[in-house]
């Protein structure tokens, strides 16, 4: 009997530590599940007694190992809402959000254009960054308004001519310093900062004669440059062109967008007091006959038109420029043959021609840069002077 009464304790107190290990490894591998009224840990009651009664230790062994092999069928709601579900991140990336997205930024920039006012009053911390909405749709974005920034480019420094020889008469010199300063303002920026204009051919110094024309200039080609034609009519009247590339016999059309056609005109100068007749009230008795006379035509030269003291809105002389800018409608900017020099065209039009003895000329409407007929002697006229200038280092 005495054997038996202790068979429990010995039994007990070698299961103990083994169950209170298997209790303890296998719980971090499980969910902690709350505290049940059924379910007793051994493992973690320090005042475990060893006395307990058979029926308490069957009782414990059969939670235990109950608690062990299956806790999912002991606590189905616990252990289920206890294990973490995987993530699944929604498909953003999908077909239809790449197609949808460009269209919800242009829907949102218009309405943020239109529920924005322009002349409404700006407070005093208005100066940049995120503004309250002040439309009626929400999460919209009110841009600040921005202020003309103060910097100005430094003028440009004035142009100086050169290639002239000295033998050439002023009358004619066709390009002015005040013509060249009108052009300026209308080529390339990046050829605006050339101070140097250089003169590559003169019908005045170099000939009668488109070839030589395109033989001075053929060692230019390939420079990152720009070229000024100038042409003076039977009438005195100067016109020409601005070339993106230099003019040479080409079988097909050639030039950028840079290009453009232009005319110019220098106007009378004001009249002066002393010119004027005396008013009625003043006594002629003693006055001097006055007849009218004819004033003689300008050129645009260094010498004609005035002197440079003259009166003028950006230039000296008061000058009437007209540029003819490119169109967009054709390419047919540039053209050139042995037999002829060709600027713009199209419907059979040319809106510069010049024949291979720069002699006869013919300028027309064309849909290339959309002008009107350079010379004011009509569609055909005689030449009397060419030059080509060159704008590059």
């Amino acid at each position: 009997m005495a054997s038996s009464a202790t068979e429990p304790d010995s039994d007990t107190s070698t299961l103990a530590p083994s169950t209170g290990n298997l209790s303890t490894k296998s719980r971090p591998n499980l969910p902690r599940a709350p505290q049940s009224e059924n379910l007793i840990d051994l493992g973690d009651d320090p005042n475990f007694d060893q006395d307990r009664s058979d029926n308490d230790n069957d009782q414990n062994h059969n939670h235990l190992a109950h608690a062990s092999t299956t806790p999912a069928e002991s606590t189905p709601a616990d252990s289920t809402t206890a294990l973490p579900l995987p993530f699944h991140p929604p498909d953003i990336f999908s077909t239809a959000s790449f197609f949808m997205y460009p269209v919800s930024k242009t829907v949102t920039g218009l309405l943020r254009r239109i529920s924005t006012d322009p002349n409404a009053p700006r407070g005093p911390n208005t100066n940049g960054g995120l503004q309250p909405n002040t439309s009626t749709i929400p999460g919209l974005y009110t841009p600040p308004r921005r202020n003309i920034s103060p910097f100005q480019p430094p003028p440009l420094t004035p142009l100086s001519l050169s290639g002239w020889s000295d033998t050439t008469r002023e009358r004619s010199r066709l390009l002015s310093r005040q013509l060249a300063e009108e052009i300026r303002l209308l080529i390339p920026p990046r050829l605006q900062l050339v101070e140097d204009w250089r003169l590559v051919y003169s019908l005045e110094q170099d000939g009668v004669s488109l070839s030589t024309l395109y033989q001075s200039v053929a060692e230019l080609r390939g420079k990152r440059g720009g070229y000024v034609l100038v042409v003076r009519d039977g009438g005195g009247g100067v016109f020409g062109a601005y070339l993106s590339d230099p003019p040479h016999p080409s079988p097909h059309f050639y030039g950028t967008g840079e290009c453009f056609l232009w005319r110019a005109h220098v106007l009378p100068s004001l009249p002066t007091l002393a010119s004027l007749p005396p008013p009625p009230s003043a006594d002629t008795t003693n006055a001097v006959r006055m007849t009218s006379v004819v004033q003689p035509k300008h050129h645009l030269n260094g010498s004609a038109g005035g002197s440079l003291e003259g009166s003028g809105t950006s230039t000296p002389e008061r000058i009437r420029f007209k540029a003819f800018p490119y169109s967009g409608v054709n390419d047919y900017m540039i053209f050139c043959e042995q037999r002829f020099l060709s600027i713009g065209g199209g419907d059979g039009h040319y809106g510069l021609w010049l024949d291979d003895n720069l002699e006869n000329g013919v300028s027309d409407s064309c849909p290339t840069f959309g002008n009107e007929p350079l010379s004011d002697e009509g569609n055909k006229f005689d030449v009397l002077g060419v030059e080509l200038w060159y704008i590059g280092i």
